[in-house]
């Protein structure tokens, strides 16, 4: 079977691929999302569930940029210079988990103090979760569009194609 980039990715070096670029973010993001409910739950901005929640926040979203640069000088320029996408759905998966960096280094600048510095714990508390939702959203739609066989959304039966 045809796989994207993505899966290609995760399959290459294993384990550890898998380990850095899904396992690490994923188990991050599993965190901040179940410590974001018991603090919402809770409405206790100041115990050990906010300190987990911050920490883990802080961490995944510079390492996850980390991931967006390496990703983006080493793989999403070269494939797209080189015409080497294998279509829309290539293009999707990759560009949907390279997204993950918007909501994880909000939630990084946001807990470090840089972005929304005025705003109120509620405002902030609001800010973080919303942006828990959209990692989730952009998390799944790569991992949905990265399983697909990528020549089923092209004409050319899964050959290169330029984009």
């Amino acid at each position: 079977m045809n796989m994207t980039h993505y899966m290609g990715l995760l399959a290459d070096n294993q384990p550890w691929n898998l380990i850095i670029f899904m396992a690490i973010p994923v188990i991050c993001a599993e965190t901040i999302a179940v410590t974001e409910l018991g603090i919402l739950f809770t409405r206790k901005l100041d115990g050990s569930l906010k300190r987990v929640n911050k920490a883990v926040s802080i961490f995944a979203g510079i390492y996850f940029t980390g991931i967006f640069l390496y990703l983006l000088m080493n793989a999403y320029i070269p494939l797209t210079a080189n015409g080497e996408w294998k279509g829309w759905i290539d293009v999707t998966a990759v560009t949907f988990y390279l997204l993950g960096v918007v909501p994880l280094l909000g939630m990084a600048l946001l807990d470090l103090g840089i972005f929304f510095k005025n705003k109120t714990a509620v405002e902030k508390l609001k800010t973080h979760a919303f942006f828990v939702g959209m990692f989730l959203v952009v998390a799944h739609v790569a991992m949905i569009f990265g399983m697909v066989d990528p020549s089923i959304g092209t004409s050319t039966g899964g050959h290169m194609m330029n984009m």
